[in-house]
Parts: C-alpha cells; sequence; structure tokens
C-alpha cells in the first residue's frame, strides 16, 4: 500500500486557516424561506457507489455522508454504477447529482455536451488490461487481429483497448468489439464468445485468480478516477457539494491508513475473494495522489482526446478542447475540510 502524503493534511490545514464552507443563492431543495446562509434544507442527494470506486463503498458502508447531512435533514439516496458508461447516464439523466467514472468517459460525456465537472480525483489506478482465457495462445496485442474482443464502451478499459491497439500498430478497423458491460465481458471470454477482453478490476482481479492472463499492462493508459458531479448540482447545492468532497476526503485518509479493512468493504461489496480484494486495494489502486483536479489529469486527457475524434466517439477536435476547458473544478477540493466529518 502506498504510504500517505501530506496532501490531506495541507487541505486540513488551510480550511482550518479559513476556509469555510461557501454561502451560496439557496436552489432547489433549499429552506422554504431562501436562507441567505445559503444551507441546503431537506431533499435528498443522490450519489453513487462502484467497486472501481473503493473510496465511495467506505463512505456508503461508515455512513459518513449519512452523518453529516442529518443536521440539514437531507436524504443519502445511493445508486450503484456498474461502469463509468453508467454513472454517464446517470449523471445526464439527472439520477444522481454525484457520480465516479474514469477520467477519460468524464471527458467524452464533456465532450458530447453532459454538463458535468470534476470536483475530486480518487485515485489513479491502473484497473485496465487487455485478458485472455487461460488456455489461449495469445501472447500479445498484434495477435489480436482479425479478433473478437468484448470492452465497455464509454469506459477507461475501451479507451485502454484502442490506445493499446495503435500502440502494436492495429486499429479498431483491425478487429471487432464486441460493446459489453464489464461483467458480461469476462462472462464471454469465459464461454468463448471472444478472444480478448479489455477488463476492469476488481473483476479482472478475480478473473486473473481463475486463470485468466493479461497479455497487456500499461498503468500510462489508465486515466483517473473522477468524482462528478452535474452543474445544476453545483450550483443549486455548493454547501452539499462541498460535504461530499469533505467525505471523500476523510475517507481517503481513512483507506489509507486501514488497506485491510478497505479491501474487506471491496470483498463484501463486488462479492470476491478477500486475498483478490487485497491486490486490487494495495497494487493497482493509488490513494496517494492529489485530489485536486488539475495539469496532471489534462495531460493524460489531451492524449486520450484525439483517439475519441478518431474512432468517431466525438464529432471534433473543438469538441475535446471545449471539454478540456470547462471539466476540471478544482474550488470544492481546494477548500476540503476532512475534520469537519466525524468517524
Amino acid at each position: 500500500m502506498r504510504k500517505p502524503t501530506l496532501v490531506t493534511a495541507a487541505i486540513a490545514i488551510a480550511a482550518a486557516a479559513g476556509l469555510m464552507l461557501s454561502g451560496c443563492v439557496a436552489g432547489e431543495g433549499a429552506d422554504a424561506a431562501g436562507s441567505s446562509s445559503g444551507v441546503t434544507k431537506g431533499g435528498t442527494l443522490n450519489i453513487d457507489f462502484a467497486t472501481y470506486n473503493p473510496l465511495s463503498l467506505v463512505i456508503k458502508k461508515e455512513g459518513w455522508l449519512e452523518k453529516a447531512l442529518k443536521k440539514q435533514d437531507i436524504t443519502v439516496n445511493w445508486v450503484q454504477s456498474a461502469g463509468s458508461n453508467k454513472a454517464n447516464e446517470a449523471l445526464r439523466s439527472g439520477a444522481i447529482d454525484v457520480g465516479s467514472t474514469a477520467g477519460s468517459a468524464a471527458l467524452l460525456a464533456r465532450s458530447n455536451g453532459s454538463p458535468i465537472q470534476a470536483i475530486d480525483i480518487f485515485s489513479q489506478p491502473e484497473w485496465s488490461a487487455i485478458v485472455v482465457g487461460a488456455n489461449s495462445p495469445i501472447t500479445s496485442v498484434k495477435q489480436l487481429k482479425g479478433k473478437q474482443i468484448a470492452a465497455t464502451k464509454g469506459t477507461d478499459p475501451y479507451f485502454f483497448l484502442l490506445q493499446a491497439l495503435e500502440a502494436n500498430g492495429l486499429s479498431a478497423d483491425d478487429v471487432t468489439i464486441q460493446n459489453l458491460q464489464h461483467a458480461d465481458g469476462w462472462a464471454a471470454l469465459q464461454n468463448g464468445s471472444v478472444d480478448a477482453w479489455s477488463g476492469l478490476d476488481p473483476i479482472m482481479a478475480n478473473a486473473e485468480k481463475s486463470g485468466a492472463k493479461l497479455i497487456y499492462r500499461n498503468v500510462a493508459f489508465n486515466t483517473y478516477g473522477f468524482l462528478n458531479a452535474t452543474e445544476s448540482f453545483l450550483k443549486a447545492k455548493p454547501d452539499v457539494a462541498q460535504t461530499v468532497v469533505n467525505t471523500y476526503e476523510y475517507a481517503r485518509a481513512w483507506a489509507q491508513k486501514h488497506p485491510d479493512q478497505t479491501a474487506t468493504i471491496l470483498s463484501d461489496v463486488a462479492g470476491i475473494d478477500p486475498a483478490v480484494a487485497s491486490t486490487v486495494i494495495s497494487e493497482r489502486t493509488n490513494l496517494d495522489v492529489s485530489p485536486i483536479p488539475g495539469e496532471a489529469q489534462l495531460a493524460v486527457l489531451k492524449k486520450v482526446g484525439p483517439i475519441f475524434v478518431a474512432s468517431g466517439d466525438v464529432k471534433t477536435q473543438s469538441d475535446i478542447d471545449t471539454a478540456l476547458k470547462t471539466l476540471l473544478n478544482p474550488t470544492f477540493v481546494k477548500k476540503a475540510d476532512p475534520s469537519a466529518i466525524g468517524g
């Protein structure tokens, strides 16, 4: 497990120095009087949890958000995301206010008009790789030419696959991509419907334990874990958004201090072996990363953006460029106060 840095401590110190939760015009869910304090009263926070976002699992299990929002009479409604594509669908439809995706998926959504912003970076994972069955003769990406590959469009594994193909002199036109949700992709690999699968942890780690082989890994092709919120939510309920980010930063410090308990929570929710969950947390999930959306994420996304255009997932590079200018919102995490959340 990577050791914690001073990031969380620095945030807490900055907050203690006077960066208090900002008051804004009360929006939907605010008290009937339209409180000038900007404190939201009543209503529901719709937020996702996902096995690819361990911090969300910890927060849900420990009930920290419910406790923090109780004094405002706000109910927390947890909605599970089966993949970044599903989280994006829920954000676009308004089914959730806050959702977790890969950075690539967030850029894709923003480029195609979804009004979301990244308000926290929850991890820098190595959660994608190219997977083949235990008895497969395929040992390299180049051998995938003419083959059937499962991948979930709109997610990091899909974009990982496109980058992996390009890096090995191939393109999406050289293979047949079956658009299957992550768990279905693993099932298809098992039953022989596809020759390879662009996998996602923790399903991938569990598949590896079952004998599946990871033939191509490249941590640089995995984009960061983005915590996104709809712009309407950020405008109407900035105080609630701040509480969410405070809670995420509290959870980050807790998870770094309690890796075994974090792995146990992941194991329980994902239904995977505790040893597999431990591998995901300790070896493939870097929580020791700055939570502030900024240049590190832009550097990765600028490389992925042109691939979206080339594959037809985004119409023009101009759409990508506009999205890159408007996607990241570091305001809330720069004011994060983990100490405001009680364990």
